[in-house]
């Protein structure tokens, strides 16, 4: 049997900077993001029934891998020309429409598994290119920095081109010492492609700027500008489509951050629409008494010391 983990990601500032059409239109784009310490899991082991057996929300038994429902694994499958194996997904998180990355972060673990299973000689790097190509063959709208902030490791700024690879700069973990991090569930799915149809390319490169100012934040400690700059950026990403905050339920909870004197920092994870809040307050703080009545809804996160990781057992 092989298991593998791999983290999800959260993004901090510069999304929308890393879709193809951005690139495209600008040549480079650029985010701030991190794994964190909430995962997506696959299990992978062949079976003696001769059928590619699929696990996720539904259960899947198909003779064939172009039979296969599942987009990753019928995909990630005829890719490494496997034979019948079993497939189980699992995860930490609510992950459909979760804004945190899951479906990349799923890619990237089966990838990873299936390496391991057919000896491929994949370093984490390979896998997250890789991880894209295969992507962008059921989610042409997806960008990059999924793939990358998932399953490279640590704090990090990740620099995108239109011709060439990803590089990355990393960063130390001292800017979140006086902090707690926390995901509040808004209890709304959303599917990622109507909305980054829908994003004002032009209006998205302001966030280019931001991202230049928390590099230099960060290389400052300064802790008040990060924590403004995060906020920055979500306020211009709300004005790349209006369907990034359209739901009403949205728009409360948006405001209700807003207004609380606890938040130093937050942000709708993801294309937007729904999801998860990122949220940061100071640390030992009473943020979730004032917020109690979400108590069900948050998850305290930190980052990933691990990263994407695969053993075969």
């Amino acid at each position: 049997m092989i298991i593998v983990k791999c983290p999800l990601r959260i993004s901090l500032v510069g999304g929308s900077t890393d879709l193809d059409a951005f690139l495209e239109e600008n040549e480079y784009g650029s985010v701030v993001s991190f794994p964190c310490n909430l995962y997506t899991y696959i299990t992978l082991h062949e079976n003696n029934r001769n059928k590619y057996i699929i696990n996720y929300s539904l259960k899947e038994e198909r003779d064939k891998i172009s039979e296969i429902d599942n987009d990753i694994s019928r995909i990630a499958l005829d890719y490494f020309k496997a034979g019948p194996v079993t497939l189980t997904f699992n995860t930490d998180l609510y992950s459909d429409g979760s804004g945190m990355g899951s479906s990349s972060s799923y890619m990237i673990a089966v990838i990873k598994a299936l390496s391991l299973y057919t000896d491929a000689k994949l370093s984490n790097f390979d896998i997250c290119k890789l991880a894209v190509k295969l992507e962008k063959k059921f989610n042409p709208f997806t960008g990059h920095q999924d793939s990358y902030g998932c399953g490279m490791r640590d704090f990090k700024r990740i620099h995108f081109f239109k011709n060439k690879d990803p590089s990355f700069n990393y960063y130390n973990l001292k800017m979140f010492e006086n902090f707690d991090m926390f995901l509040l569930y808004t209890n709304i799915t959303r599917e990622s492609n109507p909305i980054l149809k829908d994003i004002n390319v032009a209006k998205t490169k302001k966030q280019l700027k931001v991202v230049e100012d928390m590099e230099q934040a960060i290389n400052k400690v300064d802790f008040k500008q990060m924590c403004a700059l995060i906020n920055q950026g979500w306020e211009n990403k709300k004005k790349t489509s209006t369907k990034i905050l359209m739901n009403q339920s949205l728009q409360e909870l948006d405001a209700r951050l807003q207004s609380s004197s606890i938040v130093r920092a937050f942000k709708l994870c993801g294309a937007g629409g729904g999801g998860y809040f990122f949220v940061m307050a100071d640390k030992n703080s009473n943020f979730l008494e004032e917020f109690n009545e979400y108590k069900k809804l948050l998850t305290k996160v930190e980052i990933s010391k691990e990263g994407l990781t695969g053993k075969i057992f």
